[in-house]
């Protein structure tokens, strides 16, 4: 329906944009780790429950993808731009990063709790970014400086 209503009265329409975080609900994975990591390390919780630590997802940080969006609303012509990171990382991988950043072991903390698998997973997510960069002059953080980010950088609570 976009598609039809750029091509039709030239609106600045379409970004595909995959997972952007940082302010994210409590259930959303991203934010589950770094809250219960942030949680563990102040000693209100001694175990982070998760699900499929093998789901591999392209996240990048969320302002980012705002500013693409912005840059294609700047653009000369209306089009589809993929904002994504174009990085693949599993969801373990993730884990392991958010522990490793405040020097501890993952392994001690992380219990699979399998009610939290997702009936419908989808087993791999990654957008190609290619278009944006090369077009827009956008490019994105990566997953690892984006953990760092959403544990020890962010200085304000998130509002919903």
């Amino acid at each position: 329906m976009t598609a039809l209503y750029r091509e039709s009265y030239g609106i600045f329409t379409n970004g595909i944009l995959f997972n952007h975080e940082l302010c994210r609900g409590e259930t959303f994975v991203t934010r589950k780790i770094t809250r219960g990591v942030a949680a563990i390390l102040a000693g209100k919780q001694t175990r982070l429950y998760m699900g499929n630590l093998d789901s591999w997802r392209d996240w990048g940080y969320a302002p980012e993808y705002v500013e693409a969006m912005w840059r294609m609303l700047q653009h000369d012509q209306p089009g589809d731009f993929v904002i994504a990171t174009g990085q693949q990382v599993t969801v373990r991988a993730f884990v392991q990063t958010c522990f490793s950043l405040v020097g501890l072991d993952w392994n001690d903390y992380v219990e699979i709790d399998p009610a939290t698998f997702r009936p419908a997973e989808v087993d791999t997510l990654l957008g190609d970014p290619s278009h944006a960069r090369e077009t827009l002059g956008w490019t994105a953080t990566q997953w690892d400086t984006l953990a760092r980010i959403m544990l020890l950088e962010r200085s304000a609570p998130c509002r919903h």
